[in-house]
């Protein structure tokens, strides 16, 4: 009797659990693409400020991160940098100004001018709009880091590799960069375990809310 309760209530949360996640996909795709459309002129703008200050440099800039299962993916942002600005980066590790497998230095000496005011306002984030049509990342979900900082990474790290990555995520709306690693990792698995369409939605507000001049944006 036991045993079939167990797998009856097993199978309401496998049901529930899918529910979800198709839930999920369908605001992840109206969602990318109400934003692409809304957020046009803002596209427009900026790559023509980015090619005004640097004309022979490219407007996007993308990156190969780590997705759900480990799955390699390109992440599309707008150029926030210098065009040779990864050649640089390892002249630099040395100052880095954050606790853990990430690199992250408020005054990196690599931003751009105009790059300084969209990390500012996170729109070098909006071209992952795209990744997210494509399905390589939600909306929401912890963020996909890059493959030399999970060569690192615990197996207790590798549990944020169980979902799609997210444009933004319980850790952005809870103090971003002025968290360490680990309480990153914390809150990320906290949103795999609680994770549904309300706290989704939750996020994704707060996230609206904190758009214009957060403090913790570098």
């Amino acid at each position: 009797m036991k045993a079939r309760l167990d797998d009856s209530m097993n199978h309401s949360l496998d049901e529930a659990r899918q529910t979800y996640l198709i839930a999920k996909r369908i605001l992840d795709f109206l969602g990318a693409v109400c934003g692409i459309v809304v957020l046009l002129p803002v596209f427009v703008v900026v790559a023509l400020l980015i090619k005004m200050e640097d004309p022979k440099g490219p407007v996007f800039f993308h990156q190969i991160r780590v997705g759900k299962n480990g799955k390699h993916f390109r992440m599309y942002k707008f150029r926030s940098m210098i065009s040779n600005a990864e050649e640089l980066l390892p002249q630099l590790l040395s100052q880095n100004e954050i606790e853990g497998h990430m690199f992250k230095m408020k005054h990196d000496p690599r931003i751009t001018k105009v790059g300084k005011f969209i990390r500012k306002t996170s729109i070098d984030e909006l071209p992952q709009l795209f990744n997210v049509l494509k399905g390589h990342m939600s909306l929401v979900g912890p963020r996909p880091p890059l493959p030399r900082e999970v060569e690192e990474y615990s197996s207790y790290h590798m549990k944020r590799l169980q979902v799609v990555p997210g444009c933004t995520g319980l850790w952005q709306v809870s103090g971003r960069n002025s968290l360490s690693f680990e309480q990153m990792i914390e809150l990320d698995i906290q949103y795999i375990v609680h994770r549904s369409f309300l706290l989704d939605l939750k996020i994704i507000l707060k996230t609206v809310s904190m758009l214009l001049g957060s403090k913790n944006a570098y």
